[in-house]
């Protein structure tokens, strides 16, 4: 009974196979969680303390143009500033702070680098730049983000809660909010219509 467990070999494996970095999460249609229902998660870090990730499908009222005004920097309205763009809800944790998901480039004091072509930035120099001019060229800004614990998520894939793909950075940064779930769904070879009806039936 206890041998599968305290194998360490075959918990190394089970753990390299569940490395979700870089992975969008994509809640399963029956989903009915207020929170999660509906949503593509794009994971910026899994290992042994759980999993970061942010919401990337779900808009907030706030504007750019209006996080900029409550944390005292001026956007400059050119091409390219992002004034009118939503802020995602980007999960429950942390929902008074700003988060950006963007592509590499620049060095910021709190920077995670997924990729190459996406990087997590939780410092405000990121916005700082963002405002004079210097910023990432392709940005998705949250407020919150998503956490689990060690071994919670993997518990919810295992109950269906969750698809799994690996990510698109054109779906993350440059789709229409609206089109990012059925895109990535898509990812899989699946039409949300099709598993929804199956759903349905079940």
């Amino acid at each position: 009974m206890t041998q599968a467990s305290t194998d360490p070999l075959a918990q190394a494996g089970a753990s390299a196979a569940l490395n979700l970095a870089n992975h969008f999460l994509i809640a399963m249609p029956a989903m009915e969680d207020p929170i999660f229902g509906g949503t593509v998660v794009y994971v910026c870090e899994h290992n042994e303390n759980g999993v970061l990730g942010v919401v990337i499908n779900k808009p907030t009222d706030m504007t750019m143009q209006v996080l900029f005004e409550r944390i005292d920097l001026k956007l400059e309205d050119s091409p390219g500033a992002h004034v009118d763009e939503p802020i995602m809800f980007g999960g429950p944790v942390q929902d008074d702070r700003g988060f950006v998901l963007h592509t590499p480039g620049a060095r910021y004091s709190s920077s995670l680098t997924v990729t190459d072509e996406v990087a997590f930035t939780t410092s405000i120099d990121v916005l700082e730049a963002v405002a004079a001019g210097t910023g990432p060229q392709r940005m998705l800004v949250s407020i919150g983000y998503a956490g689990w614990s060690p071994g919670q998520l993997e518990e919810e894939i295992s109950r269906n809660g969750w698809l799994t793909v690996g990510a698109d950075a054109h779906i993350l940064f440059d789709l229409p909010i609206e089109e990012r779930y059925t895109a990535a769904m898509k990812l899989l070879g699946i039409d949300p219509l099709m598993l929804t009806s199956e759903a349905g039936h079940a």
